[in-house]
């Protein structure tokens, strides 16, 4: 897959129009705050996931403006596409000229994969980070698991207000027995797929740790499941009584976890911040390999002022491994990459290219 040009207006500071990006690398400088991550911020929303930045989305839009947009020309399986954006009151989303229900609808059809500082909270984190990862990337490759993942989210929702009003009404629980159903069934579903793409990441993971680590050392994921061996619909029905007490719903996918472990031991609990870091970047390599086998091409690679994070092996290592694709690194310090002697430099001062 590749990124032929991308078109700004009003998002952020991002005012740009670029048409010859390198199909290679492309090293995006310049100072501080001056609009790099806004760029890999703009391509990264094509996936039709969520930012990977916090904060509220309505600063999308350039300070002073009511309207922003983005948009991209891109190839992916031979064939070229335009995916656009707009920001107002809301977000929407257009696939070759066509609008979409949501912006989560491009799932599927613009594949990246985006490394940035915090990625380390992946594995130092609780588990509601390894669940986000598991989610987006699996999204990006089976985009039905998207509305899966909504519908049983939503179901969840709808029961936690029912054992809430329980204390009060006793009779609110006639509508639990059809949304306990929903949370089983979808529950399921999503439970299979984190189990499959946990499988395929394991294929890959072992090499990439290795080439990133300084030693030789086993990791191994496994999907961690709070209900255990039993069927999710006997455990949600267990818990009934339990949960009024706490007005959550204590299982289901919503509080599984990803189990990763070193040599035997728990990664998050005991791993050095040297290993939680490479673990966290071979999880990333590794879900892009897992992209490659299942499109049959590579996804976008988009680091945001990583390198200046990893010593020189691990930088050595990520940009020998992500030769050949299409790759995005911001950076103050042009000679971090200068190393590969080939790509673009796009400099950026002030939201514009130089």
């Amino acid at each position: 897959m590749q990124i032929k040009s991308l078109y700004s207006k009003n998002f952020r500071n991002l005012d740009v129009n670029i048409d010859n990006f390198s199909d290679e690398m492309n090293i995006i400088c310049g100072e501080n705050a001056q609009g790099k991550t806004n760029l890999l911020e703009a391509l990264w929303l094509f996936t039709g996931a969520k930012s990977f930045r916090s904060g509220n989305e309505s600063n999308f839009i350039k300070f002073g403006e009511n309207k922003g947009i983005i948009k991209t020309e891109f190839i992916s399986g031979g064939v070229k596409n335009t995916a656009k954006m707009e920001f107002s009151e809301k977000r929407t989303a257009y696939f070759n000229d066509k609008a979409l229900q949501n912006p989560s609808k491009l799932a599927g059809k613009f594949n990246a994969v985006i490394f940035t500082p915090d990625d380390i909270s992946i594995v130092r984190d609780g588990p509601e980070k390894r669940r986000r990862f598991l989610d987006l990337n699996i999204g990006q490759i089976f985009p039905q698991y998207i509305e899966i993942l909504r519908d049983y989210l939503r179901a969840v929702k709808q029961r936690n207000e029912i054992i809430k009003n329980l204390r009060y009404d006793s009779t609110a629980g006639i509508m639990l027995d059809s949304f306990e159903e929903t949370i089983a069934e979808k529950g399921e579903i999503i439970k299979d797929y984190r189990r499959k793409y946990v499988l395929l990441l394991n294929d890959n993971l072992f090499s990439i740790y290795n080439g990133l680590s300084s030693g030789r050392e086993e990791i191994y994921l496994s999907y961690f499941e709070k209900n255990g061996e039993k069927p999710l619909i006997d455990t949600l029905i267990e818990k009934r009584k339990e949960d009024v007490f706490t007005g959550k719903t204590s299982v289901g996918p919503h509080r599984d976890d990803l189990d990763i472990r070193i040599n035997g031991i728990s990664a998050r609990s005991f791993g050095s911040q040297g290993q939680k870091r490479s673990v966290a970047l071979s999880l990333k390599l590794a879900s892009a390999e897992v992209i490659r086998g299942k499109t049959g091409e590579y996804p976008v690679c988009l680091l945001d002022d990583v390198m200046s994070e990893l010593d020189e092996k691990r930088q050595n290592y990520i940009l020998n491994h992500i030769s050949g694709w299409q790759s995005f690194i911001t950076c103050c310090d042009e000679a971090t990459v200068s190393r590969l002697k080939r790509g673009k430099i796009i400099e950026i001062k002030n939201g514009e290219t130089v």
